[in-house]
């Protein structure tokens, strides 16, 4: 931390958020959980993740923020004396966790992935608005479906998602905090940061509007959808052969996908679900699914035979997996 914090603008005599009177509007958009509650608040120093802070504890929560250092940067461990300091100033607790990303492809999502581990489950986020437009578009060209277009759902774990980018900043400023500036969000090898600097703008431009309200609304939509489709998934026994292949085909590829996903971190890609499909339409007599496993078809039933992804899964032959809504892969990010 760059030497004591200043006193809040609105209210000189104290560092309380409760006191602010700019707060009530900001926290009338969130959802915070109830007064009272526990809540890990995953804070990176950045101005979303100190603001999350900020309206966490004026929302009542009962705060601890954690810094996760995934020591990609020389100066990376400074930043939790930013995160500790802001903790201390507001009244919450503060926990610091140090992860080794592992090697590996997508840089993004390896570091994404050893963040909410260490988060844990239910932890919440600092995405805005903006990020979930960015998340949308990013989605878009990485060739989702409906789920990758519904992006972050709005709740505890992103309670952020209707301020903007703009207040988050506008809120460190009120309070006089010096926010962390990560270098690495300027780094134009990463998609997200050429979708920020780069897509969103031309896409307002070609719009003659400010597009996040749209994309974001437009998210908001298809994540109603998207729950009433995972609701009909539910509903059909993946390793039945005949009643997948008579379900819906939207309804079929959910309920393939997770089967095939069961405890992993990501579903399977569209291909893979297809095949499987193949399968239970009498197709293809059996199949290689991601992780080595093995789809077959026999007396009307799919067989799933476990590869060395076998540790993944929570279902088994004859009986259909506990089925939860598959996610996107943005909505497990830390931030």
């Amino acid at each position: 931390m760059s030497g004591p914090l200043p006193r809040s603008p609105a209210d000189p005599t104290s560092s309380s958020p409760t006191a602010d009177p700019g707060i009530a509007g900001l926290l009338a958009r969130c959802r915070f959980p109830e007064p009272g509650t526990a809540l890990v608040c995953g804070v990176s120093g950045g101005p979303d993740s100190l603001a999350l802070l900020v309206l966490a504890v004026a929302s009542g929560c009962r705060v601890t923020a954690v810094h996760v250092d995934h020591g990609l940067r020389p100066d990376s461990a400074s930043d939790a004396v930013v995160v500790a300091g802001a903790a201390a100033r507001f009244g919450a607790a503060f926990r610091a966790e140090r992860v080794v990303v592992p090697e590996g492809p997508n840089l993004e999502a390896r570091a994404r992935d050893a963040r909410h581990g260490a988060l844990g489950p239910g932890a919440a986020t600092g995405h805005t608005a903006d990020d979930q437009a960015e998340t949308v578009l990013a989605n878009l060209l990485r060739g989702a479906g409906v789920n990758g277009l519904a992006a972050m759902r709005a709740g505890p774990a992103h309670p952020l998602l209707d301020l903007r980018r703009s207040e988050t900043e506008g809120l460190c400023r009120r309070f006089g905090l010096d926010p962390v500036r990560d270098p690495s969000n300027g780094d134009s090898r990463f998609v997200r940061n050429r979708v920020r600097h780069e897509l969103m703008p031309l896409c307002s431009d070609i719009a003659g509007r400010d597009v996040v309200p749209l994309l974001a609304r437009q998210a908001a939509v298809l994540a109603g959808d998207a729950d009433l489709l995972d609701g009909l998934a539910a509903l059909v026994d993946p390793e039945d052969a005949r009643g997948l292949a008579a379900a819906p085909a939207a309804v079929a590829r959910r309920s393939v996908r997770a089967w095939l996903t069961g405890e992993g971190p990501h579903p399977p890609p569209l291909d893979a679900v297809e095949r499987v499909l193949e399968v239970a339409r009498g197709r293809r007599r059996a199949t290689e699914v991601p992780g080595g496993d093995r789809v077959a078809r026999s007396a009307g039933r799919l067989s799933l035979v476990p590869g060395p992804g076998a540790h993944r899964r929570t279902g088994t032959a004859g009986s259909p997996p506990a089925r939860t809504p598959v996610q996107s892969p943005r909505d497990r990010r830390g931030g």
